[in-house]
């Protein structure tokens, strides 16, 4: 049976390891109300996994969006 670990709470040093994202750039956008969106549980703080898979979706698709603005710009 696969296990599916998308509620699973992970630490930052988690979501470095397995989406490649920086333990500074997360709390750096934590600070400016940006990033994946996290949890805090005491004085850990956690992110569900589907809530950061959902977030680089997100920039993936503004990125398209912006790409395509500038595309069309030019022309």
């Amino acid at each position: 049976m696969k296990h599916d670990d998308s509620e699973r709470l992970i630490s930052r040093a988690e979501v470095q390891d397995r989406f490649g994202i920086g333990q500074r750039f997360l709390a750096d956008a934590y600070k400016r109300g940006e990033g994946p969106r996290l949890i805090r549980v005491g004085r850990l703080i956690r992110y569900r996994v589907q809530d950061v898979r959902d977030w680089i979706e997100e920039q993936a698709r503004s990125e398209e969006r912006r790409v395509g603005k500038e595309c069309r710009s030019r022309w």
